[in-house]
């Protein structure tokens, strides 16, 4: 693509934007919730049990009444086709594809596939946390947050261009928001949804286990209608 600047006048133009966008939607925490502790009592019930009981065998009683399920990230299987999630796993489809469309994709013949769909919880004992990473082979990725507050973790978003991290000069003040910011730490409540394209790459600080930490993760990704087979169907979003 060609343009034209004005060498008139000094005048900013921003290409190559990393947009990050956020909604409230305090209304479906609630109901959410509920679904999502019925299906995380049951993983704990099941598979953290047993890492929690080769943990204890490894470490003894009294190491680990120290650590109990310090560090731990319990996480669901697929939330796709649960009942009670509809409503928001369709705002969670449509608004992608709105996304998609306003950076200037034409996904007019693309379907928005929920390629993941989860909830975790970190662990009550705190340590709980996540490296930095991105989500491959999708387009947009997103969090629902379910139980937090400013006591508990919450995402850091991260420069996703590599010649700008590899030529970074130091800030004048890193606490203030600006164009040379390396990293973005977001503060949510419930009920807020984020959604960013796939490539950039988060965290998730590390949680002290005062309060509780619940979320949503979702991966979204584009896919030719045309291309799309019967089994496929339920994880259209």
């Amino acid at each position: 693509m060609t343009i034209f600047l004005d060498e008139e006048n000094k005048n900013k133009k921003e290409f190559f934007q990393t947009p990050i966008y956020d909604y409230y939607k305090p209304e479906w925490v609630d109901e959410v919730n509920g679904i999502c502790d019925r299906v995380l009592d049951e993983i704990k019930a099941s598979h953290y049990k047993k890492i929690l009981d080769e943990r204890y065998l490894r470490l003894g009683d009294k190491n680990f009444e120290k650590v109990k399920d310090h560090g731990l990230s319990y996480h669901s299987g697929s939330l796709v086709g649960l009942p009670g999630l509809d409503e928001l796993t369709k705002f969670i489809g449509k608004t992608s594809w709105n996304i998609l469309s306003e950076q200037g994709f034409d996904v007019s013949n693309y379907t928005m596939m929920m390629t993941e769909y989860w909830v975790q919880q970190f662990a009550e004992n705190g340590g709980g946390h996540h490296d930095t990473h991105i989500h491959y082979d999708n387009h947009i990725s997103g969090f629902y947050f379910l139980k937090c507050s400013s006591l508990t973790s919450n995402p850091v978003f991260h420069d996703p261009r590599p010649a700008a991290l590899m030529s970074k000069l130091p800030l004048k003040d890193p606490n203030k928001l600006c164009l040379g910011q390396s990293s973005v730490n977001v503060q949510v409540k419930p009920g807020t949804l984020i959604f960013f394209n796939a490539y950039l790459p988060h965290q998730f600080t590390v949680d002290d286990g005062i309060e509780p930490f619940r979320f949503i993760h979702f991966n979204i990704q584009a896919i030719r209608s045309g291309m799309l087979s019967p089994d496929l169907k339920d994880m259209r979003a």
